[in-house]
This record gives C-alpha cells, sequence and structure tokens, in this order.
C-alpha cells in the first residue's frame, strides 16, 4: 500500500504549505499517539508511553514543535524535549533510556524555508513502514482529547547534550586521541553547533569552529556539508591539518584535507573500509547506493571485498544491512552507516571512524585514497511537475538507451525522483569527463522538455 505522507525519508516541505503546517502536526502527533497507547509496551500500570522529541535550529521547529507535542499529549503519550540535538542523537537517546519511540523535526539538508518530521522506533530504527500506515490510517479522525487523568505531560531532558557528546567519545579507541591535530569543524548552523567541536577538542584535537552561530535561517545557508567552498577556504586560510563539514542536522558529513581538496562519502566510505580489511575486521562487505562512483565498487572488487547497491538513502541502506549482517554503508552524499557503533548514520560518529583510520596509520586523507580514483560524476537536478511519469515517457527512455551506448562499460545513467523534493536527479558517470557532461546536460534538457509536453 502507498504511503501518502511518509517518504523515504520520514515528511518534509515547505513550512506553512500542507502537510508541514500546526494543524497537520497536532494530527500526526495525536495519530502517532494513538498507535504508540495501543502498543504493548510492557509498562508498570499507570505508566504512559514517552516520547523524546529533538529539532535542528531553523525558526519554523518551535511552531511544530508545539503543534505536535500537543497532539501527543491529548492521546495520552508522555514528552520529553531535547531541544536542537542532530537526528543522530535522539535515536541513540531512545535506547539509552528506554522510552517509546523518538521524533525529530528536521528537514535535514534543506534551506530554513523547509521542515519535515522523522520518527524513531524504541529501538533506534527509522519506524517500519507498518507504523507508518498505521499513523497514516489514523490521519482523518477526528481529535478525541483523553480524559484529564489521563493526558501526557511534557518535560524538558536535562543534559541531553553531555550524554550524546560521551556517545560519541565512546567510539574512538581509548588507545588514541587528536592531540596535535588542527581542524576546522562546519556545523552548518545546525544541530550540531554545541556539540561537534566539544566532541572533537575533548579528544585532543584543536579546533577551529565555524557555521555554529545558528538564528533560525542560516540553517546550512552557504555552509556545511552541501556548501563546502566554506570550510574548505577556513582549513586553507587556518593552515588546519583537515576538515569537517556536517549537514543541519548532523547525519551528513563531508571532509577537506589541507590542500583544500574535498572527500565525499565515497571516499570516506572507503577509508572506513579500507582500515578495517586491513584490520581484518571488516565484517562481510559493504552497502552502497545507486549513486555510489563506479570506482569505488571496482575498488572494493580488486580487494576481494562484497559490495552491493541499495536505492538511494540511508533507510534502505540500513534494510541491506540487516538482511546481510554486514555492518557498513553509505552513499557519496555523506551518509554513512556504522552499524556496530550506531543504529543510524551520524556525521560526528562517522569522522571519528575516518579519523581513527588515519590516526592509527600516520597518513592522510590523500595518502589514504591514493589508489582510487573517482570516475568523473555530473549530477542535475531538474524540477518537474508532479504528475511527470518520466519512467514510462518514451522520449526520456529513448535518450538513456542512447547514452549508455555511447557510454559503453565506461559508464552509467542513472534518472530517479527525489525522495524528498519535487525534483527529478539525472546524474551520468563515466570515465569520460566530456562525454559525462554532454549527457548530463542533454538528458536533462530532454527531461526538462518532455515534462512539459
Amino acid at each position: 500500500m502507498t504511503k501518502k505522507y511518509f517518504g523515504t525519508d520520514g515528511i518534509r516541505g515547505r513550512v506553512g504549505k500542507h502537510p508541514i503546517t500546526p494543524h497537520f502536526f497536532m494530527h500526526l502527533g495525536y495519530s502517532a499517539g494513538k498507535v504508540l497507547v495501543a502498543g504493548d509496551w510492557h509498562l508498570m500500570e499507570g505508566e504512559r508511553p514517552t516520547v523524546l522529541i529533538g529539532k535542528d535550529t531553523r525558526v519554523s521547529g518551535y511552531m511544530l514543535e508545539s503543534a505536535l507535542q500537543a497532539g501527543l499529549c491529548a492521546a495520552g503519550v508522555n514528552v520529553l524535549l531535547s531541544g536542537p540535538m542532530p537526528t543522530s542523537a535522539i535515536a541513540y537517546l531512545i535506547r539509552a533510556l528506554r522510552l517509546q519511540a523518538g521524533i525529530v523535526i528536521s528537514a535535514s539538508h534543506n534551506l530554513f524555508e523547509d521542515n519535515g518530521i522523522k520518527f524513531f522506533s524504541a529501538d533506534g530504527h527509522k519506524l517500519p513502514d507498518d507504523m507508518e500506515h498505521n499513523i497514516e490510517s489514523l490521519l482523518d479522525i477526528a481529535i478525541e482529547t483523553m480524559p484529564s487523568e489521563k493526558l501526557g505531560k511534557v518535560q524538558r531532558l536535562k543534559d541531553a547534550t553531555g550524554r550524546y557528546i560521551e556517545f560519541c567519545k565512546s567510539s574512538f579507541p581509548y588507545h588514541l586521541d587528536l592531540r596535535g591535530l588542527k581542524m576546522v569543524v562546519d556545523c552548518a548552523n545546525g544541530a550540531t553547533y554545541h556539540i561537534a567541536s566539544h566532541v572533537m577538542h575533548e579528544l585532543g584535537a584543536e579546533v577551529i569552529t565555524i557555521g555554529a552561530e545558528p538564528n533560525g535561517l542560516n540553517i546550512n545557508l552557504e555552509c556545511g556539508a552541501t556548501h563546502c567552498s566554506t570550510l574548505q577556504k577556513s582549513v586553507m586560510e587556518n593552515h588546519a591539518d583537515l576538515g569537517i563539514a556536517l549537514d543541519g542536522d548532523g547525519d551528513r558529513l563531508m571532509m577537506v584535507d589541507k590542500q583544500g581538496r574535498l572527500y565525499d562519502g565515497d571516499q570516506l566510505l572507503y577509508i572506513i573500509a579500507k582500515h578495517r580489511k586491513q584490520r581484518k575486521v571488516l565484517e562481510g562487505g559493504v552497502v552502497g547506493t545507486l549513486m555510489t562512483n563506479l570506482a569505488i565498487e571496482n575498488r572494493f572488487k580488486e580487494m576481494s571485498i562484497p559490495f552491493i547497491r541499495a536505492n538511494v538513502g540511508d533507510r534502505y541502506i540500513l534494510e541491506l544491512l540487516h538482511e546481510k549482517k554486514w555492518y557498513l554503508g553509505g552513499e557519496n552524499s555523506g551518509h554513512i552507516v556504522c552499524k556496530d557503533k550506531h543504529t543510524t548514520g551520524d556525521g560526528i560518529i562517522s569522522a571519528l571512524q575516518v579519523l581513527y583510520a588515519l590516526r592509527d596509520t600516520r597518513k592522510t586523507l590523500a595518502q589514504f585514497t591514493r589508489d582510487v580514483v573517482l570516475y568523473p560524476q555530473r549530477l542535475i537536478n531538474i524540477k518537474i511537475p508532479e504528475s511527470f511519469d518520466f519512467r514510462s515517457n518514451k522520449i526520456v527512455k529513448a535518450v538513456q538507451v542512447e547514452a549508455e551506448a555511447d557510454l559503453n562499460d565506461c559508464g552509467r545513467v542513472l534518472i530517479r525522483a527525489s525522495g524528498t523534493e519535487p525534483l527529478i536527479r539525472v546524474m551520468v558517470e563515466g570515465k569520460s569527463k566530456q562525454k559525462v557532461n554532454y549527457w548530463a546536460e542533454h538528458i536533462a534538457e530532454v527531461v526538462q522538455i518532455a515534462s512539459k509536453e
């Protein structure tokens, strides 16, 4: 059954436009609360399910948080509020506090005009499809407030930040530290602004922090993992050894070396996998996505590391990791999952795994990735009408076949719909940069024209 609201990463959209409105969020909170109240939690008599709500730093979070907690309390669910916290911190705190669910109000890497919501189950994973269906099935029923004696209560969670900082530090080996390392950390004016630098500093690094002055409007604005030029400039100006860029909710990671070279999620995943292979602790293989650079897949084959591709999105990476009983996966956008360290993608913990490899081997980012050269890859996003079905369009199909024939076995074409925005994403990859650029632009133009006919 198709879900009406939940996409690959929760619900997301423009603030003030359905469904990102206070009215919808109150009903969503009530519906989620009804599902939770009906669950078998083995609670003590009179005890109610408890949900932890976190958010990033965008200004609309206050409004949506209030509406959400009102709906939950009306359904008889207790609420804990963490304030601004990374998505992955909420996933951790649910398990640490033995709560029944967690909710994050965030639009991840989007700008402040957008917002969204993500749900986590009691085990720290994204909600399974059946629970999302159950919540959606109750959205049209009227809110019937529980009797006053059964209403939920709201409390502020004390020391959420400190708890999460210690959790992150525990993922880094005790016999190593970051002393002598000078780094720039870009927090994207998002949810890690009061956390990421403290983690690195407490492990011994000299830290220069940028993107850590959120005002509700500047999240992801020309900073963070989606705009790394700010970090690249800062690393070189400060003569730092490296730089770390996170996104607005802290689950994406990009890194920069002292020469200002950018390392994306594919390269960082490769570093972690290669280090684990060297230490003989890589259990199973690695899960990538449809977007993973072909050079990474080929290099893993040379290293006898099993590799499979999931659909784009950390949710699908995690599904394959569970199915295969593997522990490592990621995508080039910077989502990296180290399932032996956390239940979900975490930018800070992923950075620490890369830093572990560098400190353990005394190598730089450039030295560690010298044996893999990424194929040129071009990604173009095209805004299209929601009614346009590119999959059944004969013109789009024909140009894709033509491009793939020209690239032969030295490249590939991927056309897909965004799971979070009304966009078609055209990706072309191959050994020839000239061919890659030509076909990406040509296919994008064909898609644009076809969508208007």
